[in-house]
């Protein structure tokens, strides 16, 4: 039997080893744009995949998760479209400082637009670098935060949690939209008979809203099939549709295992589908893992138990396990139902050495 896969509308790629610097991209296929959380060292990331972002997910603004954005602009900051970036308070002092350290005479009326977005407890202040305007910063306003969600579209939503690793740090988790699903024994058991009015009840379903207009539907009088007229459409849905779970992400680096950490982590990861997870220490150097506000083995063994998702992907290994990367699997114990997946040391090239590159003379 074909295995269904985990998600329906997003196709996550983990660009990065063990020890690389972490780059998630989730490529959502309705759009045929891309999320990407963190941005540390990209090169080795297509350029036809660097244009497909529309929105970039900073977790905060150490080297190995920021320094990627240089790369990032040089890629698009020619297209005409709209990127907004998230992160933590302080992002757009720091965009604004990039931007601001490159020359933009030649700027032209059809450049991108850089829509920087920090996020605060309770707010989100942004601010736009338009490229014909030589990227400057211009504010765009501030909004409450309400909830934990700080950006959706037509197929999914990000939440985020403001945690510590002595500077504030993001976590994120990426959610798709519910699918529209019927289940045949409710059809039937309605009395009903499958026909067109199903695809204009998905059709209501997917503008967001059933409207008060009646609907009129298929059913079955003994051998006679016939219309019937159902004034609720947003009812006859909840009457008939399949139970199924979103599928989900999440991403979590550079936090420090603490009791106020776990109170921000725990609602906003818990039964996630895939969590994309820093194991920066073995258990043996958990204090190490505290002063520098990592996680451990030990941690990520609590943070499974607790969380139960279907996946977890441990990433960001500290590069003083070079060559002993295997002793991390060794210690990490995965509950029933949570499927650990394993990625080789590092995915970027090695750099090139002089006597691999041609000779000039």
């Amino acid at each position: 039997m074909k295995q269904r896969l985990p998600f329906r509308f997003i196709e996550p790629t983990f660009f990065a080893g063990l020890l690389d610097d972490p780059l998630l991209l989730l490529h959502a296929r309705p759009l045929g744009k891309s999320l990407l959380f963190d941005c540390g060292q990209l090169h080795h990331l297509a350029k036809r995949v660097l244009k497909s972002i529309n929105a970039l997910f900073i977790s905060h603004a150490h080297m190995d998760h920021f320094m990627g954005v240089d790369t990032f602009i040089r890629h698009n900051h020619v297209s005409p479209k709209t990127v907004d970036i998230f992160g933590p308070p302080g992002i757009g002092d720091k965009m604004a400082s990039k931007l601001a350290s490159y020359d933009w005479n030649l700027a032209e009326p059809c450049w991108c637009t850089f829509r920087v977005h920090e996020v605060a407890p309770g707010r989100i202040a942004t601010s736009l670098f338009t490229g014909a305007e030589g990227f400057t910063r211009r504010a765009a306003g501030e909004e409450l935060r309400i909830d934990a969600t700080i950006y959706r579209n037509a197929w999914l939503k990000v939440d985020a949690a403001l945690c510590d690793h002595k500077i504030p740090s993001l976590a994120f988790r990426v959610t798709e939209r519910k699918s529209f699903a019927v289940n045949e024994g409710k059809i039937e058991e309605a009395g009903l008979v499958r026909g067109d009015w199903l695809r204009l009840l998905k059709k209501r379903f997917h503008n967001g809203e059933f409207g008060t207009e009646p609907l009129t539907v298929l059913g079955r009088r003994g051998e006679i099939i016939e219309n019937r007229t159902v004034e609720d459409a947003g009812a006859l849905y909840e009457a008939i549709r399949k139970e199924q779970k979103p599928g989900s992400v999440g991403y979590m680096t550079d936090i420090g295992f603490s009791a106020e950490n776990l109170e921000r982590i725990v609602p906003l990861m818990e039964g996630v589908t895939l969590l994309v997870c820093e194991c920066s220490f073995l258990a043996e150097e958990r204090d190490k893992a505290r002063v520098s506000h990592h996680l451990c083995t030990s941690d990520l063994n609590l943070l499974m138990d607790r969380l139960r998702p279907s996946f977890v992907l441990p990433m960001h290994l500290s590069k003083s396990y070079q060559e002993r990367s295997h002793l991390l699997y060794e210690q990490l114990e995965a509950p029933p139902g949570v499927t650990l997946l394993q990625i080789p040391d590092h995915l970027t090239p090695r750099p090139l050495l002089a006597s691999e590159v041609p000779r000039l003379f």
